[in-house]
């Protein structure tokens, strides 16, 4: 059973979605691991990457490999986390951040919680928990559990940090044709929907790196960069929250019934109709 199987509204569950970093502490009941580990299957990126995903839970790793797995204290109280690798490509990132956030989307609609780890984990004993081969690499995990009604002091000074409950305006997030005319809710017509569960997804620290410019029915994403964010992580987490962007526009565009497909169409021509932003390059169209 695949994700896109399940008869459930993946908008809805894109405005319910918050980042849990405090659970509480039991184990995940049979019925919904197993339905976490059928929906590993739909592991498939757009850019044709594949995703491995396993369920581990802390106390097993720990007690049957010696393995500790640990947050530095972001995440309290959770026993299971979601580990997920991919090989090495051309965009494989947005092809990780894109499976990952369908998974999360799914658990979200069980009554789980997760929260997008990019940095704030031991990569080392989470590589061992799930066995990192030659040319995998894993760029983000996940908690999932059942979430706890307290937040813990952490929590909460982080979501106030990351400025959590804010997002960036339309203006500053869409754009008709080109980057200097911002596209409003009324001229995006049957697709201000899909476009603002885009403005509303996770990423990175809030940055919200995603630019999207509407042209004749089609959508052009592109990525601006945050100056020298997340250098220090070893990978272009920015690129994962494309693919983030790109679930949230996809799903949102099926379920509405809404056509389309992914493809790369901006040609050197096409690019040099409009005036690109400085740290701004183009990922990705649908159309």
């Amino acid at each position: 059973m695949s994700v896109e199987e399940v008869h459930i509204s993946m908008i809805q569950q894109m405005k319910r979605r918050i980042s849990v970093r405090t659970y509480q502490e039991k184990f995940l009941a049979p019925e919904l691991r197993e339905k976490i580990n059928l929906a590993f299957r739909d592991n498939l990126g757009p850019f044709g990457g594949t995703v491995r995903f396993e369920l581990i839970e802390r106390e097993r790793a720990q007690e049957d490999a010696n393995v500790k797995l640990g947050t530095y204290g972001v995440i309290k109280g959770a026993s299971s986390y979601i580990v997920a690798v991919i090989q090495e490509g051309s965009r494989d990132l947005e092809d990780f951040g894109y499976v990952l956030e369908k998974l999360i989307l799914y658990a979200t609609s069980l009554g789980l919680g997760t929260c997008w780890l990019g940095g704030t984990y031991k990569k080392t004993e989470f590589s061992k928990a799930i066995g990192l081969k030659g040319q995998e690499i894993m760029p983000c995990i996940t908690p999932i559990g059942y979430p706890s009604q307290k937040r813990s002091l952490l929590e909460s000074a982080m979501r106030l940090a990351a400025g959590s409950k804010n997002r960036k305006p339309w203006k500053d997030l869409f754009f008709n044709q080109d980057f200097e005319q911002p596209l409003t809710e009324l001229e995006a017509d049957k697709y201000a929907t899909p476009l603002e569960t885009v403005r509303i997804a996770p990423s990175a620290s809030n940055k919200q790196p995603w630019r999207i410019i509407m042209d004749q029915g089609k959508f052009h994403f592109y990525l601006q960069y945050a100056k020298d964010y997340g250098k220090m992580l070893g990978f272009d987490i920015q690129r994962v929250d494309m693919g983030i962007a790109m679930c949230h526009f996809e799903l949102a565009v099926k379920e509405l019934g809404l056509s389309g497909k992914w493809q790369i169409t901006e040609s050197s021509a096409e690019a040099e109709k409009i005036n690109i932003p400085p740290n701004t390059k183009y990922i990705v169209s649908w159309g």
